[in-house]
């Protein structure tokens, strides 16, 4: 395995705990707490035009993850030379690696993968409703253990990116139907295609709350203007956000990575 290394790193570091005041004044558990990364992969290519996964690998273990929801997640294609591209992933940054499929592609599969610290209890991959024509997408759900002792349910997914939003609403609102009967605190993160004002992350919005109410943008790498990265969170009783921060490596991908720091608050008795 080569060294990893990271270049034209950029970090933009964004903090805050929004809560009231009184909640903020709370010490933070440090044995409660949970660290997720959302990124958008680009299929593996780097920026430059090579497959520098040891380059990808770097961004995510710099941001020592827990659990790390990655899109555009090639498996066996030809354009990512057969590689199991969440796999190598989880070799290089020491995580437990799933891969789940939106579609069939260029001889593999093309989709949604995660990264773990902790073992799985389950997993899912859930199919999300598209227009004929146009690429499926999928959300893929794992549970696991935190040390703490309770269950998390994290979900990554990829909506649709196309210009005519009906797709993203559709989505939006399965997921809302989909994840918000949990009894147990989830976790929704994703490259969502959306700009915070937009009808889909409205409707997401009206079930979840983000990590990020400052919105910082998270895309293209090189130069960020756009928010369509998120770490979305429910029950708001059962998290808080201690911190956020928006990784940009103008080479290893064309979407920063999106880093949440939330401590996973104990249920109410």
């Amino acid at each position: 395995m080569k060294k990893m290394h990271v270049s034209g790193l950029i970090l933009a570091v964004l903090l805050w705990i929004p809560c009231s005041d009184s909640a903020a004044q709370m010490p933070v558990d440090s044995s409660r707490l949970v660290r997720m990364l959302s990124y958008n992969i680009y299929h593996g290519e780097t920026l430059k035009g090579d497959f520098d996964l040891d380059l990808i690998a770097g961004v995510i273990s710099q941001a020592e993850p827990d659990l790390v929801a990655l899109q555009e997640v090639d498996f066996r294609t030809k354009r990512a030379r057969n590689m199991d591209l969440a796999s190598e992933l989880g070799k290089r940054t020491g995580l437990l690696a799933l891969f789940g499929r939106a579609m069939f592609f260029d001889g593999g599969e093309y989709g949604e993968g995660i990264l773990s610290r902790y073992s799985f209890i389950s997993t899912r991959n859930h199919q999300l409703p598209a227009t004929e024509g146009r690429e499926p997408r999928s959300a893929l759900e794992v549970h696991v253990l935190h040390p703490c002792g309770d269950t998390i349910s994290f979900v990554g997914t990829h909506l649709d990116h196309t210009r005519d939003e009906s797709d993203r609403i559709a989505q939006a609102s399965h997921l809302n139907a989909l994840l918000t009967e949990r009894d147990m605190p989830v976790i929704l993160s994703g490259d969502l295609n959306a700009r915070p004002e937009s009808k889909a992350m409205s409707i997401l919005f009206s079930e979840w709350t983000g990590t990020d109410p400052e919105h910082a943008p998270t895309s293209p790498s090189m130069a960020p203007r756009s928010k369509i990265d998120y770490i979305l969170y429910r029950p708001v009783n059962r998290w808080r956000v201690i911190e956020s921060r928006v990784i940009c490596d103008s080479i290893a991908s064309d979407h920063c990575a999106y880093l949440s720091v939330l401590e996973l608050l104990p249920a109410a008795h």
